[in-house]
């Protein structure tokens, strides 16, 4: 990226909008880190794209994989980016060149929203650098708020880290152990940065406990305190005391932390699997807001272009494009258009007094479709929930009956009759615990470390916390390999197979399963 970094700033005609739309969205109440907008041609685009947003990562093929696909699509006429945003401070985004003046004014109206939407969503305080990782209270803040969000120079420095091996040792052996390392990235406790102080394992050597005896007299002592009584007594104490011991003493739900704890890794093993981990969690706040962050900036670059960036000659060709933004295709949800849809419900749900015990309360649909108190709390109401939830939290407490009637929600589900996928229910309960299974821990499955010393052999024992969907085998299987190749050990997992707890094993050599006893 170094050969073209320094030809990548915006023109003067472009500046002058940049800076009439961040003023005009700072009168609106936007709050943003300053942005940093560079030009790109669509390979350098795609480049940036394959990387994550970033302009330098650690080397492995994937990123190349990726850039191929984005090169391939485009060339095809299949898709096209846009623009894309970096959560940094200050934040950097990118233009496509060759562009006309109303795509690009867009692009900078939707970057407005989306860094105010990383500036104050308290999933993104997870990314500041200068809290260590740890923000106990997301919600507080100072009020000259400023973190340190230099990802640009980290990831850079993640890229020189992994090099630095790589020279060292050779591609083909670190590139390996990237691989395994990758394929274990979503293994991370997604609210790490708010669980507080880990706890350090104590050194202490137990306390004697003494076994328990019934009172007696002296000459009574053999009868009511005998031999058998003590000797099940003391075993009771072992038990209580090997249960205190177990390690982890409660489940891991940050795998890879527990890893780069207790593995034994080689130093250089150890870093990348650190780097690994770092940038999986840099990401996890857009994963957990994917719909809030889209819909946000939907919302506003609709506000700002129609009420004070676009001229009289520009508005059929921005609803256009706006247009295309919010078109929905079957089998695809459309993260920019349920965003936007349902801030503008809030928004007018809250003008309106539409929420409460009294809102509620009512049964008639004529009354609650007149219904207007003329609050005006919407706008206020909208900035609320921009700050304090995540996609899960959004859809679950704002999503209603009505508005899944109006905006013709449904489930689908795979006709084996048919052989095509078809609607399964309307029904607003159904569609609702679909959507917010789709969305918890971004669908993958939650796993935790249950025992580091399964069965006293030093494996290791995962637990799937099974909800209704079976593990996919053949990702299991290769996950369970790269976590051998990490603990260099047997790996063993509880779950369920088709309705039955199952325990899966793979000893480095070959996979097993066995039937296991239910929790």
């Amino acid at each position: 990226m170094s050969e073209f970094a320094l030809k990548t700033s915006l023109p003067q005609y472009l500046r002058v909008e940049q800076e009439r739309i961040q003023r005009v969205a700072a009168e609106r109440g936007l709050d943003f880190f300053p942005i940093v907008f560079e030009i790109l041609s669509y390979d350098q685009m795609n480049e940036i794209a394959a990387y994550g947003g970033f302009p330098n990562r650690f080397p492995h093929w994937r990123f190349g994989m990726e850039y191929e696909r984005l090169s391939k699509s485009y060339e095809y006429g299949l898709s096209k980016i846009y623009e894309m945003v970096i959560n940094n401070n200050p934040s950097y985004a990118y233009l496509l060149e060759g562009n006309s003046l109303v795509d690009q004014k867009l692009v900078m109206s939707h970057v407005c929203g989306h860094v105010d939407f990383f500036k104050n969503n308290f999933c993104f305080r997870s990314t500041d650098l200068d809290t260590g990782g740890k923000t106990t209270n997301p919600v507080e803040r100072p009020s000259n708020y400023d973190p340190n969000r230099r990802w640009i120079d980290k990831m850079a420095n993640h890229g020189s880290r992994v090099r630095r091996h790589t020279a060292r040792l050779g591609i083909n052996k670190v590139e390996e152990f990237v691989d395994h390392c990758m394929s274990l990235e979503n293994l991370i406790d997604p609210h790490a940065a708010f669980s507080g102080r880990r706890e350090a394992p104590s050194e202490e050597e137990p306390e004697a406990r003494e076994v328990p005896r019934l009172r007696s007299k002296d000459y009574m002592e053999s009868f009511i305190n005998p031999t058998e009584y003590l000797d099940e007594q003391r075993r009771k104490i072992e038990a209580e005391r090997s249960a205190e011991k177990k390690f982890p003493p409660r489940p891991e739900r940050d795998i890879l932390r527990f890893l780069l704890d207790h593995a034994p890794l080689e130093r250089w093993e150890h870093d990348v699997l650190d780097v690994v981990r770092e940038e999986a969690l840099y990401f996890v706040p857009q994963m957990q807001t994917k719909i809030m962050n889209e819909g946000w900036a939907t919302y506003w670059h609709s506000k700002l272009m129609t009420e004070g960036i676009l001229e009289a000659s520009e508005i059929v060709e921005y609803a256009d494009n706006a247009s295309g933004v919010l078109a929905t295709s079957g089998g695809r949800l459309n993260p920019y258009k349920l965003g936007i849809e349902l801030y503008r419900n809030i928004e007018e749900r809250w003008n309106k007094g539409q929420f409460g015990k009294e809102w509620d309360e009512v049964d008639d649909a004529d009354a609650k479709r007149h219904w207007n108190l003329r609050l005006g709390l919407g706008k206020k109401k909208i900035f609320e929930v921009r700050a304090l939830y995540n996609d899960v939290t959004f859809i679950d407490e704002f999503l209603t009956p009505e508005f899944a009637q109006e905006q013709k929600l449904f489930s689908f589900d795979w006709s084996n009759r048919n052989e095509r996928y078809e609607i399964a229910s309307r029904d607003f309960q159904n569609v609702k615990q679909k959507l917010l299974a789709q969305l918890t821990n971004a669908g993958n499955p939650i796993i935790c470390v249950d025992d580091a010393n399964f069965e006293n052999r030093g494996e290791l024992l995962l637990h799937h916390e099974h909800q209704g969907v079976d593990l996919q085998g053949d990702y299991a299987r290769e996950v369970m390999a790269s976590l051998v190749r990490v603990w260099k050990r047997p790996v063993n997992l509880e779950t369920v197979v088709d309705n039955k707890p199952t325990t899966l094993r793979y000893d480095g050599k070959e996979h097993s399963s066995r039937s296991a006893k239910a929790a």
